[in-house]
């Protein structure tokens, strides 16, 4: 199993979003592009990145200076509990509200409003339970 965030645990990532048709299809339809940088509270630069194009994953691993449109920044015993647990629409509402999960770039509210996009992004995060990590 790879490490929360390391380049092949990004990479695991991609490969789950892009076999995945409610995440890559439904965002195609869209043609979502984005630089979705995620990572800790406590540090000053995200670990991972992942670059979408009209919905598909081209590229992920560790960051390296990306310029991000969303960082998701949240600490680790959180990111490890969504890892284990998932986390559904209402969960995710509340960790936003009490802060657990911090968006530093992009609008939360206004994608969660959207269920074009809502509902892709609540769907990663059930990929992500769905490799693991460590």
């Amino acid at each position: 199993m790879a490490t929360l965030f390391s380049a092949d645990w990004m990479n695991q990532l991609k490969d789950a979003w892009n076999a995945e048709p409610e995440v890559k299809d439904k965002l195609a339809e869209i043609h979502f592009n984005s630089v979705i940088a995620c990572g800790f509270k406590d540090e000053a630069s995200p670990r991972g990145v992942f670059i979408v194009k009209n919905g598909e994953c081209v590229s992920a691993g560790a960051w390296n200076g990306e310029e991000a449109n969303w960082d998701m920044r949240a600490e680790r015993k959180d990111w490890m509990k969504w890892v284990e647990n998932g986390l559904g629409m209402a969960g995710m509402g509340m960790a936003f509200t009490t802060g657990k999960l911090k968006f530093l770039k992009g609008d939360f509210k206004a994608m969660i409003k959207d269920p074009r996009m809502a509902g892709p992004f609540v769907k990663s995060f059930a990929l992500m339970k769905k490799i693991g990590a460590e």
